[in-house]
């Protein structure tokens, strides 16, 4: 929280107001927010981020409202950067950035986590399928048209990602700014990445997508993912009949997302890259178990 209110109090852009949503807290954070100048609106009991930022959605008076979550730092050009898309561009209604390639946390587990996130942005489409509040800006029109965040998302899951889906059943347009970067400070453990990425993240991500009958084929969805997952499956089930066989279909899986593998080299070396591959494909593991998972608990609720 005090790195990324500091980031923000040396933006090169001034002509703005910052509002922290205390959802709760019992850190401290509202009292270090409050010394660093922010307002703080602060919730009633813990009610989830999507409230939280409606709330402070609600008590902004800026034209654009950007979302930045507590362990994100803006580069000092960031809001200059937004401000002037938003002021050259009559018909944008919303801009998501990235995530940076100099992840705030050393070790292993979180430089890969946090490099995945920035090489899915950086080469996901411009015109973008989702809405992203680690760094994502929208008019304030737009988002009061929209209802903003589904509050019956109660936690951190994907409260931003449906927000996005209205927007782009609406027909609003949502543009991702590769050069817009941010710097993440989250550690990773182990048992907080399956977590989010299977209860958080996949499992509502395919009941959404299942709800309003669209999977883009962009960021962790497109063609390739999609059919990296099948080839994994594919590899544990030759594994016990022809292990050959097996080795074939993990070397296409590998094949397929050399880019990504490449980009962990180029940032960290190729050793680095070398130990990223049997967690990358852990990530296909789990995230077809997880689909199967949400089209199982969207058959039930239907």
């Amino acid at each position: 929280m005090a790195r990324c209110l500091d980031a923000l109090n040396r933006s090169l852009y001034r002509d703005f107001e910052c509002l922290v949503a205390d959802d709760g807290s019992t850190d401290g954070s509202a009292a270090l927010a409050e010394k660093s100048g922010a307002q703080v609106l602060r919730t009633k009991d813990r009610k989830g981020p999507a409230h939280a930022r409606n709330q402070a959605a609600q008590a902004a008076r800026g034209d654009v409202l950007l979302f930045i979550d507590a362990d994100v730092c803006v580069a000092p050009d960031s809001l200059a950067r937004i401000a002037s898309a938003f002021d050259s561009d009559a018909t944008l209604d919303a801009l998501i950035g990235s995530y940076d390639d100099s992840p705030g946390e050393p070790d292993f587990l979180s430089q890969y986590k946090n490099l995945l996130h920035c090489f899915v942005h950086q080469q996901a489409k411009r015109r973008a399928s989702t809405f992203w509040t680690g760094c994502g800006a929208i008019r304030r029109p737009v988002f009061q048209a929209s209802g903003g965040f589904d509050e019956r998302y109660t936690r951190p899951r994907i409260e931003d990602i449906e927000l996005g889906a209205r927007l782009l059943r609406a027909g609003r347009g949502i543009e991702l700014d590769p050069a817009l970067t941010v710097q993440h400070l989250k550690r990773w453990t182990f048992l907080g990445l399956l977590e989010s990425d299977i209860r958080d993240r996949a499992i509502p991500w395919t009941q959404l997508m299942l709800r309003e009958r669209h999977m883009p084929n962009d960021l962790n969805v497109q063609s390739s993912q999609r059919f990296s997952v099948v080839l994994v499956y594919l590899a544990l089930l030759l594994a016990a009949l022809y292990w050959p066989a097996s080795v074939v279909a993990v070397a296409i899986v590998v094949g397929l997302n050399h880019r990504f593998y490449s980009f962990l080299a180029g940032r960290r070396g190729w050793l680095f890259a070398l130990r990223a591959v049997p967690l990358h494909l852990l990530y296909f593991i789990y995230s077809g178990a997880a689909f199967l998972a949400g089209c199982a608990l969207a058959l039930l609720v239907s």
